[in-house]
């Protein structure tokens, strides 16, 4: 908002020194491209701005999703382990002895996986480029890229505890 103002403020003063007395050192066609570059940078930040507010929308309701499925698992756990003990308590009532029971989430792709994918199509794109036979320079290029974007996304598996180290 505040770019916004600044640029208002610019072409305000670009507008009103432009007399006649003026316009000697100034041409018209300048005054008025510069008057266009204002104009086109008060689009752009209100482009911007407008995307950073769909961004925060968006994460906020992904965030109200995760919460709601968080919710609702905690109560189906809770029914579960009440309905199992039968009048007895084994302390909170999430699990026995006071430990919370772990609900196993759905992990999808390992970043292991993922990295191999999309480093083996780097490399195989990269291999043809390179190389001049394109079969052998794709196939030499993608194996190359799979092993390095396997040993990058295992080590981003190690460091978000989804892999333990032997």
């Amino acid at each position: 908002m505040k770019r916004m103002a600044m640029v208002i403020a610019a072409a305000s003063v670009f507008a009103a020194c432009s007399n006649n007395s003026q316009m000697s050192s100034v041409s018209r066609e300048d005054s008025i491209r510069i008057a266009q570059q204002s104009v086109k940078m008060i689009n752009d930040s209100l482009k911007l701005d407008s995307f950073k507010r769909a961004e925060a929308q968006l994460k906020a309701k992904a965030e109200a999703q995760k919460e709601e499925r968080i919710k609702a698992l905690e109560t189906k756990v809770a029914a579960n382990s009440s309905s199992k003990n039968a009048g007895y308590s084994y302390g909170s009532g999430n699990g026995s002895y006071g430990q919370p029971e772990r609900v196993p989430e759905k992990k999808g792709w390992s970043s292991a996986a993922k990295g191999a994918v999309i480093g083996a199509g780097a490399g195989a794109v990269t291999g043809i480029l390179v190389d001049k036979k394109d079969a052998r320079g794709a196939v030499i290029g993608g194996v190359i890229g799979a092993g390095t974007g396997y040993a990058i996304g295992r080590a981003h598996d190690r460091k978000t505890g989804r892999v333990q180290r032997y």
